[in-house]
């Protein structure tokens, strides 16, 4: 075989390994991107479900203020708790999803909106008046659907963020994670309450 043939075979085998590299990354890429979207996508359902329990709040409060001798600091709990979510949701221009000490500070605040809810519901099994009126009765269901939905979305993100960093801490695909900066960070799960292995109870 000649020189040039060499050459030339040695040439082909080069332009062979580049394509297929280059077609690798390509097609990994792509992957990585796909499986961040459905993180995305999912982190908005969650985001769905926790905005509409916000939503209930204010009038949660209201109705239980309208009790005769319900205790104060009991409804004053749950406002404050959900100051805080509010607080934390405009604080940061970065979305939680992608920021593993804001995703922290989303749970806590939100776990803590939980606990104070959790409270009040106990307290007010000493209220069966306030109980026996239809608009409790009614918030009371609109927050057990709301909590079972926020249950639900949270497993689905994990299960989201999971597919993801199983795909970007395998090898040769954390190269190319690394390469690509804060595009491709590892997501964060969200973990059950401290001292807590169900969703918080509103049914009575």
């Amino acid at each position: 075989m000649s020189t040039r043939t060499k050459l030339g075979t040695v040439g082909l085998v080069g332009v062979g390994v580049l394509f297929v590299t280059g077609l690798y990354t390509a097609v990994t890429y792509n992957s990585l991107v796909r499986l961040d979207q459905q993180v995305q996508s999912q982190w908005a359902q969650v985001e769905n479900a926790y905005q509409r329990r916000m939503d209930l709040v204010p009038n949660l409060v209201e109705t239980v203020k309208g009790a005769a001798g319900f205790e104060k600091s009991t409804y004053t709990a749950v406002a404050e708790a959900r100051a805080k979510v509010g607080q934390v949701s405009t604080s940061s221009s970065s979305k939680p999803v992608n920021d593993q000490a804001q995703f922290a500070k989303f749970q806590q605040t939100q776990d803590g909106l939980s606990s104070a809810l959790s409270h009040l519901l106990v307290v007010v099994e000493r209220y069966p008046d306030l109980k026996a009126t239809e608009n409790f009765r009614d918030l009371q269901a609109q927050l057990e659907g709301t909590e079972n939905r926020i249950a639900v979305e949270r497993m689905r993100f994990n299960e989201t963020a999971q597919a993801f960093n199983s795909k970007r801490d395998s090898f040769p695909t954390l190269l190319l994670a690394g390469l690509s900066g804060a595009r491709f960070q590892e997501k964060s799960y969200f973990k059950a309450q401290a001292q807590a292995e169900t969703a918080p109870t509103v049914k009575f």
